[in-house]
């Protein structure tokens, strides 16, 4: 790069607005506003092509509240930019200014491309000298560096509205975008793009899920070290772009044409009836410790974007860790809050994005070193008037605090309970059956005390990070060889069970017992109170060989293999016909907790809970592995009436003959369900149930689950 970082440009340049921060398009030009409290210059750099010099740089002279700003006469969407900034560089004061670096604008809306993986990129990830970053890195990098575009927000959404789905009727599917279509066999135009997924709608509907909760789409940076390898952040944890949809998932057709395909997408999951949220990382940027990169925030404002630490001589040079990913976003500080909050807003308002699954959540909740309920990111939530109404959902833990239970009462979270419990169970493990009662009935224990709900509950057994389910009964062990870390990485404690056999087997009788512990997960997932989430693809046994931390692997490992769909057809028809039952009994979309008493004068309880011989469950007994429980439907607003559900959870490894609860004159006891039955039998259509006979009793086969109706 052959040019002197000052002031140069023939367009008209005016003093402009300190709001909004970053691009805004006006009729007559584009108005530039970035934040730097302790900046000395802050030069805006224009391009006409990616990797050519600057065509101008303008110097944004005044300064209103710490915002930098300029209005650019004559310029418009699609212009190319991007900022360098001078300042003090002291590491061991928290000052990290370099001229040096080309930085993308935090409130950009789209990139032109992804980071080049290159030496000038880097720090220290080549260098074994954690000395590396006291000296200032000289080498330019604005020739590596995307470009960020100008962008308007003018879409034609054809009258888009959100869905607005209850809580309590929701279906929540876990997918990676590009996953979902990038295997060859999934037949699609766009393969792994915004588009291609589109394609594969009509398969969710089918389906019968009804949100979508996509792995982080924000633009993201690669590792350098995982490059190295040969592998990447397929996952996506490594946000950079907290207003840009991830560019490497569009068609590249021209610059910025992810938003527009990326809002398409929106577009037609609501028209689907399908509500769309996003999985996002405000716990850290993708800029790592002090040895990562200089992509945007350290560059712009380190002391302010970013908790800082360190020894007395050095009190700010290090970066506070608690999302393990090298540094943590300072959500104590108030422009990182509002940067935040007009980042949720933005895909809220402009990209219609429905709710938001915040990675590590508790982090956001940190202040002064501890978690806090009543931290100012979860009032700032609270209060707001757009983001108040949107689905919030926590990952409620990080590397030093684990807050099941303990989040706002708006606020929604991932219960690792629930996992832990049904996968125990599933496998046979003794002295569960209290623990799983809990979990059954929507965790009372954890969300009762407050005004939350049942489905305040988000219920899942398998998500991205672990196992799939069909992983989950065929590897006793994780195998991660794969991500070449000779296996040490991913959690050792799974709960799974191979059957017998570890791994992929021809054995018909292991190949029948593993889609019958898949179906009796499924079944426990989606019977109980609460919010279900499945993992895309456990409706057809999807594989990834036994790799519990697949973060780094974009590839068949990880991709939809849409021949497998075929191939376990029965899994996926079971898995149809159970979410379609769960959707059409309320009794199992309960707002408020099951309390064991009459609600309705018929003379019986909400939920009435039995062992084998129709006596109160061993909850206590060490061994027991049975559980079997009744659901008053009461009298139904629809053409369903008066009925009960009786489910039994059998995950002994022996039959056992179950009494039946007696039905009012007149009705009679039909099988619905039951696991190990063959496909076509185990679960039965509307109209096709089996009326039991003798009606008072039920021989349950070992490791199964049972669903009768009462009507």
């Amino acid at each position: 790069m052959a040019y002197l970082l000052q002031h140069r440009t023939r367009k008209t340049v005016s003093t402009g607005n300190w709001y909004p921060l970053g691009a805004s398009v006006q009729a007559d030009g584009v108005n530039f506003a970035i934040y730097s409290q302790y900046a000395s210059e802050v030069f805006l750099l224009l391009f006409d092509d990616p990797g050519a010099d600057p065509t101008d740089i303008i110097k944004l002279e005044p300064r209103t509240r710490y915002i930098w700003h300029s209005f650019v006469r004559g310029l418009k969407p699609g212009q190319l930019y991007g900022y360098k900034i001078r300042g003090e560089y002291n590491p061991a004061r928290g000052m990290r200014f370099n001229e040096n670096k080309l930085l993308i604008d935090p409130y950009a809306k789209a990139l032109t491309g992804k980071f080049r993986n290159a030496d000038n990129l880097l720090l220290a990830y080549e260098v074994q000298s954690f000395e590396k970053d006291r000296s200032l890195d000289s080498r330019d990098n604005t020739a590596v560096v995307p470009k960020c575009v100008v962008m308007d927000d003018r879409f034609d959404w054809h009258g888009d509205a959100p869905p607005n789905i209850a809580w309590e009727k929701l279906v929540i599917y876990e997918i990676h975008l590009k996953g979902f279509t990038a295997h060859p066999s999934s037949g699609v135009k766009h393969p792994g793009t915004y588009l291609g997924f589109i394609e594969k709608i009509p398969y969710l509907r089918e389906l019968g899920v009804n949100a979508v909760e996509f792995l982080p789409l924000h633009e993201i940076y690669v590792e350098d070290f995982l490059t190295n390898k040969g592998l990447t952040n397929y996952w996506g944890y490594n946000t950079i772009g907290f207003f840009t949809p991830e560019s490497s998932y569009s068609t590249a057709r021209f610059p910025g044409c992810q938003v527009a395909e990326f809002k398409t997408l929106v577009r037609e999951l609501h028209a689907a009836g399908m509500e769309v949220i996003l999985d996002v990382v405000y716990n850290h940027s993708a800029e790592g410790s002090e040895l990562g990169p200089t992509l945007c925030f350290r560059g712009i404002d380190n002391p302010t974007y970013y908790l800082l630490t360190g020894p007395t001589n050095d009190p700010y040079r290090y970066y506070m860790n608690y999302s393990g990913c090298g540094n943590t976003l300072n959500l104590a500080n108030p422009h990182v809050i509002r940067f935040v909050m007009d980042s949720l807003r933005y895909w809220t308002e402009i990209m219609h994005v429905d709710g938001f699954r915040f990675d590590l959540a508790s982090v956001l909740g940190r202040e002064e070193n501890a978690y806090r309920k009543s931290a100012s990111f979860f009032d700032a939530i609270s209060q707001d008037p757009v983001l108040s109404r949107v689905k919030l959902i926590a990952e409620p833990w990080d590397l030093g605090t684990y807050q099941v239970g303990n989040f706002p009462v708006d606020w929604s979270e991932w219960n690792g309970r629930f996992r832990d419990t049904v996968r125990r169970f599933g496998k046979g493990d003794a002295a569960q059956i209290q623990d799983l009662g809990r979990r059954l009935t929507g965790s009372a224990d954890l969300y009762q005390d407050d005004g939350r709900s049942a489905y305040n509950s988000i219920n899942f057994i398998t998500c991205h990070d672990g196992f799939t389910l069909n992983d989950l009964v065929s590897y006793n062990d994780k195998h991660n060889e794969a991500n070449l870390e000779h296996n040490t990485d991913g959690s050792n404690d799974n709960n799974s069970w191979n059957c017998g056999v570890e791994g992929e087997t021809g054995d018909v009788a292991i190949r029948s017992l593993r889609k019958q512990l898949v179906k009796n997960y499924m079944c426990i997932l989606l019977l109980s109170m609460g919010t279900p989430m499945m993992l895309g693809g456990d409706e057809f046994m999807r594989t990834q060989r036994g790799n519990n931390n697949a973060y780094c692997q974009d590839n068949e490992i990880s991709w939809f293999d849409w021949d497998a769909v075929h191939k376990n057809a029965d899994i996926l028809e079971f898995s149809r016909t159970a979410i379609a039952f769960a959707k059409k009994f309320t009794v199992l979309q309960q707002r408020k907790f099951f309390q064991g008493k009459d609600l309705d004068d018929d003379s019986v309880p909400d939920i009435s809970w039995f062992d084998a011989a129709l006596d109160s469950p061993r909850w206590l007994e060490p061994e027991a592995r049975l559980l079997c429980y009744r659901l008053d439907g009461g009298e139904e607003h629809s053409d369903l009436g008066i009925y009960y559900l009786f489910i039994i959870l059998n995950a002994d490894f022996n039959p056992c003959r179950i009494a039946i609860p007696p039905l009012r004159d007149g009705m009679r006891w039909r099988r619905v369900m039951d696991t190990s039955l063959p496909s076509g039998d185990d679960f039965r259509d509307a109209g096709t149930e089996v009326v039991l006979d003798p009606p008072d009793a039920y021989v349950v086969n070992p490791r199964s689950t049972v669903l009768l109706l009462g009507r």
